[in-house]
């Protein structure tokens, strides 16, 4: 008997398209990916993909999701085990600089923000629920921290939760255009001043 936690032959074949294709959208765009880059990614003939998808964009938002749970994944890695709310930022910004996303093409939201022009509004979507969520857990760390007197009352969440985004994710692309680290190593430090400023 089965056990109920394994996947049937099928299901395993949905997540190795995904999982082959994620890389290929990553770093090409929904545009600029083919059915032909697909399939050689893949090893599966173009039906043997639309028999688990409907159609392109079906598997560019599971390959989409697929790609920013690994990030995602990544990136908070033993942030449980932190305490302490400017403790718990500086591990966001610590993880977000030094670990890569394991996707290869970089940072999924960069890149569908790179791609906007594309079309999926499916990814769009994705992307959009992405970002509201990673919004969301920093707001959880800063309204937890000014709860509990950690942080100044006077600190606006929704502020510095868009600060430090804006800053991680437009260090990628300064890091991008000029092929070095140092944008990234300068968000950090600066971000670093920043967040420890916010303490009661």
């Amino acid at each position: 008997m089965r056990a109920e936690t394994a996947m049937t032959k099928g299901e395993v074949t949905r997540q190795h398209i995904i999982e082959k294709a994620a890389p290929v959208f990553n770093q090409r765009g929904f545009s600029g990916c083919s059915m032909q880059d697909l399939m050689e990614a893949t090893g599966l003939e173009k039906g043997g993909i639309y028999r688990h998808f409907a159609s392109k964009e079906e598997l560019a938002v599971a390959a989409f999701r697929y790609a920013m749970q690994q990030t995602v994944a990544a990136r908070i890695v033993d942030l449980e085990k932190v305490t302490g709310a400017i403790p718990r930022l500086m591990h966001v910004v610590k993880a977000f600089v030094e670990i890569p996303s394991p996707v290869p093409g970089g940072c999924p939201l960069l890149n569908v923000a790179a791609y906007a022009e594309s079309g999926c509004d499916g990814v769009q979507a994705q992307a959009k629920e992405a970002m509201a969520a990673w919004k969301a857990r920093l707001l959880g760390i800063l309204e937890d921290g000014i709860a509990s007197g950690e942080l100044r009352g006077d600190v606006d969440a929704r502020r510095t939760a868009n600060a430090v985004i804006s800053m991680l994710e437009g260090s990628l692309v300064i890091c991008r255009i000029e092929g070095t680290k140092q944008a990234r190593r300068d968000a950090q430090e600066t971000l670093e001043v920043l967040l420890g400023g916010l303490a009661a």
